[in-house]
């Protein structure tokens, strides 16, 4: 009878350490699924903190010509001056050229503030709200200018030193550079007529004379 306690008691002695034994094993798998992993230096993102420099635009084309013409007139103490500091563009736009062209033919020859005065009034009349609000417009306008015909500009040297000039003019006309010396006409005739006009006479420069 003993022997027979002494079996069982040895069977369940083995029966819960085996239990023991499996249940270690299940918590070690638990326990490992819930372990920290090391990532390795390779795979983690690095932050540097720098400042970052945006550069600054470059100047376009347009503001640089605007900034080379300013300068260009600040330096010079002379309209003579001026002109001679203006290159001849490559090309010209539409506008400019219709500027250049009505000072060639109505003060080709004269004098450059005259020619400058006749510039302006062009520009002036542009910007009047009496009139066109473009230079093409201005000199186009029928019964204005007399070297217009048939909604057309002659032919025009542009090789000469005419031609050179009135773009020149045209350039200094246009960016206001160089003040007129009947800055604000609006109207001018040749001084060979006299068409006995009802407005405010301004001056002669050459052989026209201007009146706002």
């Amino acid at each position: 009878m003993k022997s027979k306690l002494n079996r069982a008691s040895a069977i369940a002695v083995t029966a819960t350490f085996l239990t023991a034994l499996v249940g270690a094993e299940g918590s070690g798998a638990i326990a490992q699924d819930n372990v920290p992993v090391a990532i390795p230096a390779e795979s983690q993102s690095a932050f540097i903190s720098q400042p970052v420099v945006q550069p600054l635009p470059s100047a376009s084309p347009e503001v640089a010509t605007v900034d080379a013409e300013a300068d260009a007139a600040g330096a010079a103490s002379s309209l003579g001056e001026l002109v001679a500091a203006h290159g001849q563009p490559e090309q010209l736009s539409n506008e400019l050229q219709c500027l250049a062209g009505a000072i060639y033919f109505e003060a080709k020859g004269e004098s450059l503030p005259g020619q400058l005065a006749v510039g302006r009034v062009i520009v002036a009349r542009s910007k009047s709200g009496r009139f066109p609000g473009s230079y093409c417009g201005v000199v186009y306008q029928p019964s204005q200018f007399s070297f217009i015909r048939g909604r057309a500009m002659p032919a025009i040297n542009t090789n000469s030193q005419y031609w050179r000039q009135a773009v020149a003019i045209a350039q200094i006309a246009d960016s206001g550079s160089w003040r007129s010396p009947v800055e604000g006409a609006l109207f001018f005739h040749a001084a060979r007529v006299s068409p006995g006009w009802r407005m405010s006479r301004m001056g002669r420069v050459d052989n026209h004379v201007f009146y706002r």
